[in-house]
């Protein structure tokens, strides 16, 4: 329907690609892009992959954890909600299945975050060896996604909860930079 749309109602010449974010930030998020120019310019995605960063500097989750003095208490589980976690996890993969927590360390590369991760934050659960595991801050998160990259600080005016909800629900943008970058020879 949306190639359709694109192509047929509103003329559109588009390409497609499915890119990961792990060459910008320590996280596996694969989402489609769909770039569409009014003219054939000529413009595919064939070359994309030849300007990703070297594998060696990719990312990993210790390139954007804030230090141990940095993390309010808060963000590490409650010993119930560590309890729950666990029993949950047990319970299903007893019963075959993949539900439950995640839990990774610095070296770590995450799953995708969600806009459900201010609920339990189960999905990426940082490993704190002396301690039970925490949830990322909203800082990580913004990091997470690349809006803190660099010298690029950014600001997290709303709460925690909305915090994670709008993290969840962006793009990543270093991708979104990429993209830009590769279509600029295009641009007229």
């Amino acid at each position: 329907v949306i190639r359709r749309t694109l192509e047929d109602d509103l003329k559109y010449h588009i390409k497609t690609k499915v890119i990961s974010s792990r060459p910008w930030v320590p996280q596996h998020r694969e989402r489609i892009f769909i770039v569409g120019f009014r003219e054939d310019v000529g413009f595919d995605f064939d070359a994309f992959d030849a300007t990703l960063p070297p594998k060696e500097q990719w990312p990993i989750l210790g390139d954007i954890l804030q230090g141990d003095n940095e993390v309010d208490a808060k963000y590490t589980l409650t010993p119930r909600l560590w309890e729950y976690l666990q029993a949950y996890r047990a319970k299903h993969e007893k019963a075959g299945n993949g539900f439950g927590y995640s839990l990774f360390g610095q070296s770590g590369v995450t799953r995708t975050l969600s806009a459900r991760y201010h609920k339990d934050g189960s999905e990426i659960l940082v490993d704190q060896p002396k301690s039970r595991p925490r949830r990322l801050t909203p800082r990580e998160c913004a990091r997470l996604m690349g809006f803190e990259r660099g010298d690029r600080t950014w600001q997290i005016p709303v709460s925690d909860t909305q915090a994670y909800r709008q993290f969840g629900n962006a793009v990543v943008v270093p991708v979104i930079e990429a993209i830009a970058g590769y279509m600029q020879p295009y641009l007229t």
